[in-house]
């Protein structure tokens, strides 16, 4: 039975999802939800919802027994003739949502189908399963209703029973207690590999839009995956593999030759994540200058022989920039019209993303397919 504090938070919690899908649009372009992110949870601001609490002040001030004059104000300081205000006040309590129940409200606002893993996942865990029964156990694991049952059952076999005084009385070897067996789990593991450019064209503004779309390309694919492991690429002319810091970071100078981060990519793939074993996505984030239409060709031709076949999804995400290009976003829509698509859809899905508003639209098109 549910008791009436538990009702009260549950309701509670049903009054904060509510305010974080009103407001979900908001949130996904907001770059300080990020310096909120915990381990396993992300603390949101939530306006408009005040919790009802005690509050002890200082109650010293005022006239009592020592000095003052009738109608003085009591605990007042000034002359107290100024006019009250008549705006409301903003009310913002922070409050700490699990990131699965974040990337729950995000697929249900962007009407996310759950991803199917692909390949072979040989990879297991062992977990403990309460499946059989023994004789012997500590007393917390006491299966009470088989206990009785073998307890009714020798007294039956010896003559014991009344029914008419149907008392049942457990005796030592009667105890039943739960036993566990180990069970191996197959778990489908997932590696993201972000790359993005780093040249002179993609300043401090692009790098953020990258950073609020990389968070919630995480946040929604570990909602689908046991594990995830995160690597990042950056490049202008030459790539290098770097921490999560440095890719956030790190701003070169110079030109941009996108098939340096493919290429890069693949050698990390082929080090270290094996096809059959690992659900492969791969990201890219360019304004879309690149640096010849030779390294375009070189650029498609890693794509179609070496990356596609083994990632479940290629995305290029094209950010706004008022010196890039723009251009290799049509150089992948030409060499791949129908996206290198299979029984699920568009392996290599594109998206451009100019400010903030654009990062909801975004995601649902990456995702759309539950690849």
């Amino acid at each position: 039975m549910v008791s009436k504090i538990e009702q009260d938070h549950q309701r509670f919690r049903q009054i904060v999802r509510g305010k974080i899908r009103k407001d979900l649009r908001k949130f996904l372009s907001r770059g300080e939800l990020l310096g909120r992110e915990g381990k396993r949870t992300v603390s949101i601001p939530v306006h408009d919802i005040d919790i009802p609490t005690f509050r002890f002040g200082d109650n010293s001030g005022g006239v009592g027994m020592g000095e003052g004059e009738e109608g003085q104000s009591v605990g007042q300081s000034g002359s107290g003739k100024g006019q009250g205000g008549e705006q409301d006040g903003h009310h913002i309590l922070e409050v700490d949502v699990p990131l699965e129940e974040l990337a729950d409200i995000l697929a249900e606002e962007l009407c996310l189908p759950r991803i199917k893993p692909r390949g072979e996942h040989r990879i297991t865990t062992v977990r403990d399963k309460y499946s059989g029964i023994r004789p012997v156990g500590p007393a917390a694991l006491r299966h009470f209703k088989r206990t009785y049952r073998e307890a009714l059952k020798r007294q039956l076999s010896m003559g014991m029973y009344d029914p008419d005084n149907p008392v049942i009385v457990p005796i030592r070897h009667d105890l039943r207690y739960r036993s566990w067996n180990e069970v191996k789990k197959p778990q489908s593991n997932a590696v993201i590999v972000y790359m993005m450019d780093v040249s002179g064209s993609m300043g401090d503004e692009q790098k953020e839009l990258v950073r609020l779309e990389a968070f919630w390309i995480d946040t929604w694919l570990r909602r689908n995956y046991e594990g995830i492991e995160s690597r990042y690429i950056v490049h202008d002319v030459r790539a290098a593999e770097v921490d999560k810091k440095t890719f956030f970071s790190v701003r070169e100078d110079g030109g941009t030759r996108i098939s340096s981060a493919l290429a890069c990519a693949k050698d990390l793939l082929d080090a270290h994540y094996d096809p059959s074993l690992w659900n492969i996505y791969l990201f890219h984030f360019s304004d879309g200058d690149n640096s010849s239409d030779a390294d375009n060709r070189a650029c498609v031709k890693l794509l179609d022989e070496q990356l596609l076949p083994r990632s479940n999804m290629f995305g290029y995400c094209q950010v706004a920039s008022a010196y890039g290009s723009g251009s290799f976003i049509n150089v992948l829509h030409e060499a791949f019209p129908s996206g290198a698509a299979d029984d699920l859809g568009p392996r290599l899905i594109t998206s451009k993303v100019n400010t903030r508003d654009d990062l909801f639209d975004s995601l649902r098109t990456f995702f759309k397919a539950g690849r």
